[in-house]
């Protein structure tokens, strides 16, 4: 199975190619660099979509917000199922 997760831009490298350009990503306390090459209206303080190490469009943070707590319950899930193993 393949996820987009959502992270929140901390900071941008910017590029004379856009093609180059990458940002520090913040994923809930894990930092991950992320190019914005499908992604040029993407700024600091955006909430994007990464997949495979590419900002895939950018969310509201409302939205992202969805999916954080949407993967706390997978997690949550996923430990129940094992504990009744």
């Amino acid at each position: 199975m393949c996820l987009a997760v959502p992270g929140k831009i901390l900071e941008i490298r910017e590029d004379p190619d856009p093609t180059l350009r990458m940002a520090q990503v913040d994923f809930g306390g894990i930092r991950k660099e992320a190019s914005l090459a499908f992604t040029p209206e993407a700024s600091v303080g955006d909430y994007v979509l990464v997949h495979v190490g590419f900002a895939l469009n950018v969310v509201d943070e409302a939205e992202a917000h969805k999916v954080f707590e949407y993967l706390a319950e997978m997690d949550a899930l996923a430990e129940a199922q094992e504990g009744a193993s």
